[in-house]
């Protein structure tokens, strides 16, 4: 998966950062929120609950707070079961937003993303800090 980012107009999210559309934004957060309020770590049966919930659609309700989606009206929400686990949740699972464990069945959000992200910071520096090589440009 590749994140793509304005250094000058960084979004308020992580998942604007991370996901294309607003829509998969609003899925991503309802997820981690589902998994936040079971302790942080969901079955494979809830996951699937989940899924399919979405894919019936869901009416998400507007809150005085705004909520984790800051919503300002009550929306109908519909996912396609299939396309949640293809641009939801994988890239969630190999960018290190959540685990899968494959003993006990279940997904858990985890902080492996944060350390991934502070390992690239890390190649940047590295490479500032490597000599220059000399290149030679050949005309054809």
């Amino acid at each position: 998966m590749v994140i793509l980012f304005d250094q000058f107009n960084f979004p308020d999210s992580i998942f604007e950062i991370i996901f294309a559309t607003n829509q998969q934004v609003m899925v991503a957060k309802l997820l981690i929120e589902q998994m936040k309020l079971q302790d942080g770590e969901i079955g494979k049966t809830e996951m699937s609950m989940f899924a399919k919930q979405l894919h019936d659609g869901t009416v998400l309700q507007a809150n005085e707070d705004g909520g984790p989606l800051k919503l300002k009206k009550s929306i109908r929400l519909s996912y396609n079961k299939r396309q949640f686990y293809d641009r939801i949740l994988t890239p969630m699972k190999t960018m290190g937003l959540i685990d899968y464990d494959l003993y006990k069945k279940t997904y858990k959000i985890s902080e492996k993303f944060n350390k991934n992200m502070m390992r690239i910071g890390l190649m940047w520096l590295q490479e500032l800090r490597r000599p220059p090589k000399a290149y030679t440009l050949k005309q054809k």
